[in-house]
């Protein structure tokens, strides 16, 4: 059968199997992506039609792949109809048609966290409430682990709270949800929530998709939350069938709710399971393998697999002890090239993995002053750039005009002059009626604390939202989107101002135009609510292009289904890497260790271990240790290569590194940014913000920073790490 042709017997064994649930422990590089595609073709030849297949994964990379996997093997009429895609989109798909039962609207918008948090903002400042002095991003971030944990605001308030804090987030938690409700909006958690609400109080609806899916599929499983493994547990009885794949070895998502018991339980909640293992690594060589187990073992709570592989042994880690972080990003720079022009290698085949974002600044430094070109994945993504937000909130509002949040942010955008304190009035006046802030643009007048002037520009706002409602249903969305743009004068804005970032977003801005056109060549018949979900549900992984001819910067986080042939794994440090030695748990610990693993079998070829002796954090040189997983790595496995820097100090020290950086590489480019007054930036701890003003030059330059959330800064730029957006 063509769908079990090229398996090996463990892999072909575990895509055969169809007599009840079973569980495939899948190591890192063993295929798992094949023996899903191959799975669901060999249901299919078995007589299963394609609808009646559920497939869910945690990218939207991941189901792309595999759809174009399983349409090579069964054709694409079959592979178009099978119910494929992350959790949060199956599911926002069911709860669009069954929104009713959950008291929705079925064009309800689907908060990201930058929404999120903005509705938390404006709810402390409506209610008055601060917390600990706590950002509305930490806030939201403990409202969402509660969510994770599936605890309603009145269990939180009645069973749960005891400090005065704890209080202060039921009372926020409660009128967060209130109003997410209110808005038609739900954020990522309800969107796994509100599936389990109803098919909880809707049993005819549980049966129609029990029903219509005979099969279940799960990939990544060990990174299912309390809240995914409930649906599961709701959808598969009976004689509906369901196959899971994970690693235990590769869960590293404990932080946002992962719970790797849902894989350890999963044998007792489902009766007769069977578990398959697939061993055999066809990614890496004998020592990258040998290297991450003798790490792995280490850790007390997992499945026992032996991963090996038939490559060759192939070359020795090497770990690259360093002077400092300046010193750590050249000496990766030089092993790039070194690699890449011993190895024939192209840019793409690099990956710079590191724990914490701030350790990217030091990196893009070398990176752009040695002409290499590079990508960061994980950082500002396309869909959540200020310029394109605003679109896309014009475009929400056009479809839910419920949505306050898509609605504040446009209000003034471009500007009409809507000042804060006007917009304030209207919600008071809005609140009080119990009204919609956008059926109380239609009553401005009404609003008599408002000035006449502003009065008249409220209205003309209505008005134009009123037109392209109208319109919606008349144009296609590409006709519709380059209209609105057209008619607010968007393009001609950035045009008129004439600076490097305002020509960024004229850019981008047609992009999003371009995006659109090809969204709708795929998808003719697919609604303005269809590519807002859509738009909604795009990881920063997804940004991955691996035929893009750069270096690849990024989190191992996000690295977790990426390969490539030489890895680099920097910052291996105490208290970088793991982040932490203060630690709760063993099992923080452990999953710090499994984030390492996870690094290392993302090699094919070759494996580069940084560390060094000191790293400016938090405004000091701090001295570092080195990680304690180097010291459990075999050490037959590494070689070690000690830089000179730490040697040299004062003017000898840069004039060393000015040496070291006169080497050029071809005719590599690197577009550098640059900062100016009225620059949006962000800033890993305090978030989004405007530069007010530049002063001084070189290492001594400071910014003005007024942060959306932390007020005004002082930072040296040298330090502070500022992302353009």
């Amino acid at each position: 059968m063509k769908s079990v042709k090229n398996l090996n017997d463990a892999q072909k064994e575990a895509v055969e199997y169809n007599s009840g649930p079973h569980m495939i422990v899948a190591g890192a590089g063993s295929g798992k992506t094949k023996v899903l595609t191959h799975k669901i073709a060999y249901l299919l030849e078995k007589g299963f039609e394609p609808s009646n297949i559920l497939a869910l994964t945690f990218t939207n990379k991941a189901a792309n792949e595999m759809k174009e996997r399983i349409q090579e093997l069964v054709g694409a009429a079959k592979a178009k109809q099978i119910w494929m895609g992350t959790f949060h989109s199956i599911l926002s798909r069911i709860l669009r048609s069954e929104a009713a039962k959950v008291n929705y609207l079925p064009n309800f918008s689907i908060y990201d966290k930058e929404d999120s948090v903005s509705l938390v903002s404006n709810l402390l400042t409506e209610i008055n409430i601060s917390i600990d002095d706590l950002s509305a991003s930490a806030i939201h971030h403990r409202i969402s682990n509660l969510k994770n944990r599936m605890i309603k605001p009145e269990e939180y308030a009645s069973e749960i709270a005891q400090t005065v804090s704890e209080k202060r987030l039921a009372q926020v938690y409660k009128e967060y949800n209130k109003r997410l409700f209110e808005n038609n909006s739900m954020d990522f958690d309800d969107l796994l929530l509100k599936p389990i609400e109803l098919f909880n109080i809707n049993s005819s609806v549980l049966a129609k998709y029990k029903k219509q899916f005979k099969y279940v599929l799960v990939d990544e499983f060990q990174d299912t939350n309390k809240a995914q493994y409930e649906i599961l547990k709701l959808l598969v009885t009976g004689r509906t069938k369901i196959c899971v794949v994970g690693d235990d070895a590769q869960s590293i998502y404990g932080w946002r709710g992962a719970d790797i018991t849902n894989m350890l339980d999963f044998e007792k909640d489902f009766e007769k399971t069977k578990v398959f293992r697939l061993e055999q690594n066809y990614r890496s060589t004998k020592t990258i393998l040998t290297a991450a187990d003798s790490v792995i073992k280490n850790n007390k709570g997992q499945i026992k697999k032996t991963l090996w592989t038939e490559n060759d042994a192939g070359e020795q880690l090497t770990l690259i002890r360093c002077s400092d972080e300046k010193d750590e990003a050249f000496q990766i720079a030089k092993q790039i090239k070194k690699e890449v022009s011993s190895k024939k290698l192209s840019l793409n085949d690099i990956g710079v993995l590191y724990r914490i974002n701030s350790q990217s600044r030091a990196l893009e430094e070398a990176l752009r002053r040695e002409k290499l070109p590079y990508k960061i994945i994980g950082g500002v993504e396309f869909y959540k750039r200020k310029e394109i937000k605003d679109i896309v909130a014009y475009l929400r509002v056009l479809v839910n005009t419920n949505d306050e949040e898509s609605l504040l942010r446009i209000m003034n955008f471009p500007q009409r002059g809507i000042g804060n304190t006007s917009i304030t009035k209207m919600i008071a006046f809005a609140r009080n009626l119990n009204l919609s802030l956008f059926h109380t643009m239609a009553r401005i007048f009404e609003v008599i604390e408002v000035k006449e002037r502003i009065q008249k520009n409220v209205k003309q706002f209505k008005l134009l939202l009123d037109k392209y409602i109208d319109l919606k249903d008349k144009l296609s969305l590409g006709e519709l989107t380059s209209a609105l743009i057209d008619e607010l004068g968007i393009l001609k804005i950035y045009k008129e101002e004439n600076t490097p970032e305002s020509h960024s977003r004229y850019e981008n801005v047609q992009e999003l135009l371009s995006s659109i056109n090809d969204y709708m060549k795929e998808n003719p018949k697919a609604t303005i609510e269809e590519f807002l979900a859509e738009v909604s549900l795009i990881a920063g992984v997804d940004q991955y292009n691996e035929e893009s001819n750069s270096i690849t910067l990024m989190t191992i986080h996000s690295a977790k289904g990426l390969e490539f042939p030489i890895v680099f794994v920097t910052g291996c440090e105490e208290d970088i890497f793991p982040l932490n030695k203060k630690f709760d748990s063993d099992a923080q610990i452990e999953e710090e260790r499994l984030l390492f693993y996870v690094a290392l079998t993302r090699a094919k070829r070759k494996v580069f271990i940084t560390y060094a002796r000191s790293r400016y954090r938090f405004g000091e040189v701090a001295y570092q240790s080195r990680s304690r997983f180097i010291e459990e790595i075999d050490e037959k496995t590494y070689a070690e290569l000690n830089g000179n820097v730490g040697r040299k100090s004062g003017r000898r020290k840069k004039a060393y590194y000015d040496e070291m950086y006169q080497e050029s590489f071809d005719d590599f480019n690197q577009e550098s940014r640059s900062f100016r007054v009225g620059s949006r930036v962000r800033h890993e701890i305090f978030g989004n913000g405007k530069i007010l003003g530049i002063n001084g030059n070189g290492d001594m330059q400071k910014v003005s920073v007024a942060f959306d959330e932390h007020g005004t800064k002082h930072l040296l730029t040298k330090f502070a790490n500022l992302k353009l957006i």
